[in-house]
């Protein structure tokens, strides 16, 4: 199995990208850790993957919140010996308008939200991953040229992930860690099924594809499986484009 042994910490494990990354860790043999806001989503993805033979423990806890994210990374640590891979999946809240027409609190919370959640856990997971000499942080999103109007944030809060994800990788790759982000284009799965205008949105999904169709949640997890595996060893300060074509690198 890719990740037999390991210790996996998944941020925004109840939601569909991060329950799918923690499934396919967990099937890999990770020993995962299920980070997120409310214990209900949590618990149905532990829950499904103790039904599949694998090991998952849950925490509620505030990915924004510094002193939460310390203590439960410093307890999954001492409880577990080790962190080998931090996958932060975490929902920005993002509202899609016009820049002209967004307000400033709802232009920046989604930047804020998404930069400080992934600065707090990286941080958090790098403390414990340099005495080791190794370990792996993904984030979900990604940037590209490629941008549509009226998507407000949604488009430049990936792009400073991206920034943040070139620093950490520069200041923790001389530690042996490794720094990735995996960007979709699109996850049609992901979308609520009550999300108003969701077929046309899918529609548009697969219109912008080169291989007319668009990644799955089971495709996201296991690339990010993958990812975080000794087998992409050599991937880092890098993002991996899972987006069927849709974005061009």
């Amino acid at each position: 199995m890719l990740l037999e042994d390991k210790v996996a910490v998944v941020y925004g494990a109840g939601g569909s990208i991060g329950g799918a990354a923690a499934r396919a860790f967990a099937r890999e043999g990770a020993r995962a850790f299920l980070a997120g806001r409310t214990a209900g989503p949590l618990d149905k993805v532990a829950e499904e993957i103790r039904a599949a033979g694998g090991a998952a423990e849950t925490a509620v806890v505030d990915a924004g919140d510094e002193a939460a994210v310390d203590a439960f990374v410093d307890g999954v640590a001492a409880r577990a010996g080790r962190i080998d891979v931090s996958f932060d999946a975490i929902g920005y809240g993002d509202v899609q308008q016009p820049l002209m027409e967004i307000s400033q609190a709802d232009f920046l919370q989604p930047i804020v939200t998404a930069t400080r959640s992934q600065f707090l856990t990286t941080r958090a997971a790098a403390r414990h991953m340099t005495a080791r000499g190794t370990g792996v942080i993904l984030a979900f999103g990604g940037g590209g040229t490629q941008t549509l109007p009226g998507l407000g944030r949604f488009k430049i809060a990936p792009d400073a992930l991206e920034g943040l994800r070139r620093q950490w990788a520069i200041e923790l790759g001389p530690h042996g860690i490794r720094v990735v982000t995996l960007k979709s284009g699109g996850v049609p799965e992901s979308l609520p099924t009550e999300f108003p205008g969701a077929e046309g949105i899918v529609d548009s999904l697969v219109d912008a594809t080169r291989l007319g169709r668009t990644a799955t949640l089971a495709d996201v997890g296991d690339m990010a499986a993958f990812v975080a595996s000794d087998r992409a060893r050599t991937l880092t300060a890098t993002d991996v484009n899972i987006s069927c074509g849709a974005i061009v690198d």
